[in-house]
């Protein structure tokens, strides 16, 4: 508006200064040059595509008309990749539910209980078929925050309960791509001028450039860091470069992940240490811990990563998830909990407590890492941010 406004002031300045007959030949000029740009119309082309481009990736969650109080501040992300459909019935199990109870029938979680129903799906977390595996579709998991994928071996020679499995689906994984589990190590001549061993660690190929040039010893690292370091691959530690983001990670090299499975969720190599034993992670909490260079992890970030921003709309969907409602401290009586009791709102001028009588803000009632008991956690190389560190993100 404002260029347009400057555009009109400066035709009027510079009409009033021409006569009557050279206002008219102007006025032609401006005229044929208008009816030309409306002809071509190339500004008002491209201002309409860069607009529908960005209103496509602004729009990112699912909200609803408020006709009830319920779906007022709903707000979903929108993911059209999902498949629609039931999952595949020979990977899920049922699940039975115990209301955070345990055998003696004891609650150890609190605000648990009910919930629709639901079926276990059987993920796959030690990805130990080889080979490429074909993603078929996307799909939801009622049991946790991130999204899995269902994928089919390609080998026709394995048994039929290994063909389809389900794995943890990392962001941006779609339907028609094709994953690959490197667990046993790089086979041989996947790439020429590379051979994988345990016993160096991974340096095969540093002890190769001292017999061979450089630029070949180089080319083969790029070749292999080509095809294997994909979303939704499993690598060892030792063969994943210093950077790359991971998850689903493993603390010992026969198990399967447990690390940084929530969706949106990270991980990064920071370090190989030279002795060739270990390799620095870096957790989503800032903690950077020694894992074996023999454990797995997967390439890539955990999909779903707009779960954490979403909104139920009301309580109800709190319960259907299984959540049951959480009572307050200062809600109770005395005797349930150490705010509970007195007159009015107050819990007694004593510092915040949980219900078994922990301090819950500041105290620190657990001491892992290297400021902890000996030998309680020697694998944490860095402690999370605490405190002040975590405030000022230091």
């Amino acid at each position: 508006m404002f260029s347009a406004r400057c555009g009109a002031n400066l035709l009027r300045s510079c009409f009033s200064s021409l006569s009557a007959t050279s206002f008219s030949s102007t006025h032609s000029v401006v005229l044929a040059r208008a009816n030309g740009f409306a002809q071509r119309n190339y500004a008002t082309e491209a201002t309409t595509d860069i607009n529908t481009a960005l209103a496509s990736t602004s729009v990112l969650f699912k909200k609803y008309k408020p006709v009830s109080p319920g779906i007022r501040h709903l707000k979903r992300p929108l993911a059209p990749h999902l498949w629609k459909g039931r999952p595949l019935r020979m990977l899920t199990a049922a699940m039975r539910k115990k209301g955070g109870r345990n055998n003696y029938g004891r609650i150890t979680i609190r605000s648990r209980g009910g919930g629709h129903k639901r079926r276990i799906r059987l993920v796959d977390f030690m990805r130990t078929e080889p080979g490429p595996h074909d993603v078929v579709r996307i799909e939801y998991d009622p049991n946790r925050s991130a999204h899995i994928a269902l994928i089919k071996n390609r080998d026709p020679s394995v048994p039929a309960n290994k063909v389809w499995s389900y794995i943890l689906a990392c962001d941006g994984l779609r339907a028609g791509q094709v994953v690959e589990s490197f667990r046993q190590g790089i086979p041989d001549g996947f790439v020429q001028g590379f051979a994988d061993a345990k016993t160096v660690r991974g340096q095969a190929l540093h002890q190769q450039a001292e017999s061979q040039s450089t630029s070949t010893a180089s080319l083969a690292l790029g070749l292999l860091r080509q095809k294997t370091i994909r979303p939704g691959n499993v690598l060892p530690l030792r063969l994943i470069p210093i950077g790359t983001m991971i998850h689903s990670i493993s603390l010992d090299p026969q198990g399967r992940g447990i690390l940084v499975r929530s969706a949106g969720t990270w991980g990064q190599v920071t370090a190989h240490e030279p002795s060739g034993r270990y390799s620095h992670v870096r957790l989503q909490s800032g903690e950077v811990r020694k894992v074996l260079q023999d454990c797995v992890a997967t390439i890539g970030k955990v999909s779903n990563p707009l779960w954490k921003n979403r909104n139920l709309g009301k309580a109800g969907r709190a319960r259907w998830l299984g959540r049951r409602p959480h009572v307050r401290g200062m809600a109770m009586n005395r005797c349930d909990h150490p705010h509970g009791g007195g007159r009015g709102k107050s819990k007694g001028n004593k510092h915040p407590r949980s219900i078994w009588g922990w301090l819950t803000k500041g105290k620190r009632t657990r001491k892992p890492g290297p400021k902890g008991p000996k030998g309680s956690n020697q694998m944490v190389v860095h402690e999370r941010p605490r405190g002040i560190q975590k405030r000022t993100g230091r």
